[in-house]
């Protein structure tokens, strides 16, 4: 079975949206741009579009006219047009993955070490009350580990500084699994991180991805700011939309694989959703010959339940390590 979308470089996607408008004499909207980057062989839905053309707003590459969502390219998208080579971008978010792996200490045996984070900073007059959504996400164990970090204004998390007026919270980040699967010899490849479909308690597919390699920003933290997830949903009912990721392994460490899994369980982590066959599609996800599927749990689910009822979040995904054993259980805050 083909997968259901083609991973694209998040990167050319702008770059093919800028100029999509430049070549226009007339606004566009997300539908019509997303009709021509089907014709360019890209496959993107009008909805992902939009959340594109808001993150592209933000950078000021592109302006929003009129009462709909028509954008049009600014001077600044015009020459990331001029400047940008695809083959020099580099691929910020592999890059982070990389260097948390090799940075992650974590001892599944001895429950200690460093493990890589998620940085979130709340409004300090705020955090209480999303404290309570948050609780019941890790209750169901749709993060990657119920150990978390809070830290006042002023307070260093990692190497991450709290800003006035924050509380910062820190979550455990499912690269943990490829920093303990790497200090094992098994070699690991982060493909992409995704919405993931939720049907009666079981993960049922991918709707939404974002590919890794020449990412600059982290799909967590573009689909939680795009509003795509449903993680309270699937809380309440075991039906909806979390963040999840897809990794590969190879085929020979699957044994292997499974005793380090037993010992994750033991340590409190819980980032491994679900483990394929070699060769087989996971959660109609495409896997490459002798290779095995693998889908972990995004670690910024918990703080996507608190976005989905309108708190104000900024999220540093894959930002920093910390040490487990100084974490505290979310349910002693």
């Amino acid at each position: 079975m083909k997968p259901l979308f083609k991973p694209e470089d998040i990167e050319r996607k702008v770059l093919l949206i800028l100029k999509i408008l430049h070549e226009s004499p007339e606004p566009l909207g997300a539908r019509v741009i997303s009709r021509r980057m089907a014709e360019h062989n890209v496959q993107l839905s009008e909805r992902t579009v939009r959340y594109h053309l808001k993150l592209m707003d933000e950078r000021g590459l592109t302006n929003l006219v009129g009462r709909r969502d028509g954008r049009i390219i600014t001077e600044q998208g015009f020459a990331e047009i001029s400047d940008a080579r695809v083959q020099d971008k580099i691929g910020l978010s592999i890059s982070r993955i990389d260097i948390l792996s090799f940075k992650t200490t974590f001892d599944v045996k001895k429950k200690c070490g460093l493990v890589p984070v998620n940085i979130s900073f709340f409004p300090q007059e705020q955090f209480a009350r999303a404290l309570k959504i948050m609780k019941p996400v890790f209750k169901k164990k749709l993060a990657v580990s119920s150990r978390v970090a809070v830290a006042e204004a002023g307070k260093m998390m990692g190497d991450i500084a709290v800003p006035d007026g924050k509380v910062g919270f820190a979550t455990v980040c499912s690269i943990v699994i490829n920093g303990v699967l790497l200090k094992h010899g098994i070699p690991i490849d982060s493909k992409f991180g995704g919405i993931l479909q939720m049907r009666k308690g079981e993960i049922l597919r991918f709707v939404e991805l974002i590919h890794y390699a020449g990412s600059s920003l982290d799909p967590s933290e573009i689909f939680i700011r795009g509003k795509m997830t449903s993680v309270r949903d699937v809380v309440k009912e075991g039906e909806g939309k979390i963040l999840a990721n897809f990794r590969e392994i190879p085929a020979l460490s699957r044994a292997l694989v499974n005793r380090v899994m037993d010992d994750f369980a033991a340590a409190g982590i819980n980032g491994i959703l679900s483990i394929g066959n070699t060769g087989h599609p996971v959660c109609q996800t495409h896997v490459d010959v002798n290779k095995i599927g693998m889908i972990l749990i995004g670690g910024l689910n918990p703080v996507a339940a608190a976005c989905e009822e309108g708190f104000p979040v900024d999220n540093k995904a894959m930002s920093t390590v910390m040490e487990y054993e100084k974490m505290r259980d979310v349910e002693t805050l």
